[in-house]
């Protein structure tokens, strides 16, 4: 991997780096290479933003929202408004692309040495809050890293007395997770020094506002993520009872979630992602899977609509909810059938002219980063795994209760809603009043807890997604039912699969071609990276 080393603030506006040759031009522009001392109040707000998708004179769009439009067809969120698009056919980045290495950037570039500052030089200065927020998002970026690429620089990383970088196991990178974690929370739990939720608040505008306390919920939720390792043998005789124990004191309420959130000024680095002014969703449009599984077409909640289907997904002409497959375009839906795009505009039109974005699909709509109702289900599985069926159905019915209390409750995403779709207290209470819902704690099942799980994380939650249907392998059988875990989940096969594929669907994403691919090529091999399958091949936390 190539180090960059930013010494100068990482702010969503770009940044200008610039050399010197002489003292003259030293004097009136600082040298980047070299240690310029910032306030850690000014490096924050560029590190969280990177969390959604930097913007930088180096790049843009670092972070999980770039990544996710692809990663969002590996998990069946959507797919391309045409047929035969390459990564419908689940391909991976190949040849110069630098595809699916957002994330990477994100880590190793965007937060990368910037990180690493804020935390030292917020030790320096008895900022210990700030301290403990640095190894908070460190710990999460890890997380998210490793589940993303399987083995990475760890050990190595961030030495800028290095050119090239050995790779790490993904066991010693979940290690890593919990170190960082538990630095987090010893310097979250300090009120000495220079702490201030006041100061702290004013690097952290949009994000936690400042709060410790939701600062110390992420903590715990990243720390309950690292243990939920279903396929390890020693899942339910011990790891679950981490992710019991870690959930309880996680994000358990909606006003907690850790949500990303945008100044809408009217520029592409202060807007979301996935909003009309940035126009990178045009192509999506939402799937048969999700359709079906919200519109009571599938054979999982068969016959139940679901009312938070006009939040998260889109109506077509004739106010029915229908999705495409992979691959497959119009898929033979007749043309008022075809969903709109998700800004409101017709099947084909890849315009933002119809400006009805809902949902995070707007350019001011706070963007999710883990929410309680994530924490939830994540504690439903836990207690469903140790045969606790009635903790895990209590812990379940709580997850749905979030998921539609969180849609209602953002301005952003209800006020937008024609009046007519929104939601009313009587319309959740019947949903919840279905046993094909919500059934008694015995017949409760992973199919019900994780297609919950997955509506809920509908649009923002690829990664985490993407995790778990991994560790179903996609189509794992439910002990219970004997049906897919992930009923009605279907991915493309056969000549559908992109040929390097080689017919096995996708476990992980290949590292940044402009720094693996270009500088260090003798550590990628040694863990088979320029296979042009290598992006199938499974990943440790998905192995028994």
């Amino acid at each position: 991997m190539k180090q960059t080393i930013i010494k100068i603030s990482f702010l969503v506006s770009a940044i200008v780096m610039l050399g010197s040759c002489s003292k003259k031009i030293d004097d009136a522009f600082l040298n980047p290479n070299a240690t310029t001392r910032v306030p850690v109040e000014t490096l924050l707000p560029g590190i969280i933003g990177n969390m959604v998708g930097s913007s930088s004179a180096q790049g843009s769009s670092y972070g999980t929202a770039y990544d996710g439009l692809y990663i969002g067809r590996y998990v069946n969120f959507w797919a391309t408004n045409s047929t035969n698009y390459q990564y419908d056919r689940l391909s991976g980045a190949t040849g110069a692309s630098d595809l699916f290495g957002s994330v990477w950037a994100m880590h190793y570039y965007g937060m990368g040495q910037n990180l690493g500052r804020m935390i030292d030089w917020a030790a320096e200065e008895e900022k210990w809050d700030y301290v403990g927020v640095g190894h908070a998002i460190r710990a999460w970026s890890w997380y998210t890293l490793t589940t993303s690429y399987g083995e990475a620089i760890l050990k190595q990383a961030f030495d800028p007395n290095r050119l090239v970088f050995d790779y790490d196991s993904q066991e010693e990178m979940f290690a890593e997770v919990r170190r960082q974690c538990h630095l987090a929370l010893v310097n979250l739990n300090r009120t000495d020094g220079a702490v201030s939720q006041t100061n702290l608040a004013l690097g952290d505008q949009y994000f936690n506002g400042g709060d410790v306390n939701k600062w110390k919920k992420f903590v715990y939720a990243v720390l309950a993520r690292s243990f939920h390792l279903t396929n390890k043998a020693n899942y339910t005789t011990d790891m679950a009872d981490s992710v019991i124990a870690y959930t309880a004191l996680a994000i358990t309420n909606n006003a907690d979630n850790a949500v990303a959130k945008f100044a809408n000024s009217g520029i592409s680095g202060t807007s979301n992602f996935y909003g009309q002014l940035r126009n990178n969703a045009g192509l999506l449009r939402q799937t048969r899977f999700i359709a079906d599984l919200m519109s009571g077409a599938g054979s999982m909640f068969a016959g139940v609509f679901d009312p938070r289907a006009p939040y998260i997904i889109r109506e077509n002409t004739n106010g029915t909810y229908k999705g495409v497959r992979l691959v497959k375009g119009t898929d033979g839906l007749s043309t008022n059938d075809q969903p709109r795009n998700f800004w409101g505009g017709i099947f084909s039109s890849t315009s933002t002219a119809a400006a009805d974005g809902r949902y995070i699909f707007q350019n001011g709509a706070p963007y999710p980063i883990i929410t309680a109702a994530e924490v939830a289900f994540m504690r439903a599985e836990a207690f469903w795994y140790k045969g606790d069926k009635a903790s895990a159905l209590t812990a379940y019915t709580s997850g749905i209760n979030l998921s539609f209390d969180m849609l209602t409750g953002t301005p952003e995403y209800q006020n937008v809603i024609p009046s007519a779709l929104q939601m009313t207290p009587a319309a959740k209470a019947d949903y919840l009043a279905s046993s094909t819902i919500v059934p008694t704690a015995n017949n409760l099942t992973l199919s019900h807890i994780m297609l919950q799980k997955y509506i809920s994380q509908y649009g923002f939650g690829m990664q985490i997604t993407w995790v778990d249907l991994r560790r179903y392998h996609y189509t794992d059988l439910d002990p219970v039912t004997g049906n897919q875990v992930y009923a009605d989940f279907t991915l493309p096969t056969g000549s559908d699969l992109y040929p390097n594929n080689n017919g096995k669907w996708p476990y992980r994403c290949r590292p940044r071609y402009n720094s693996e691919f270009l500088y260090n090529i003798a550590a990628l091999d040694l863990v088979g990276g320029r296979q042009l399958d290598y992006h199938t091949k499974e990943q440790w936390f998905s192995q028994p």
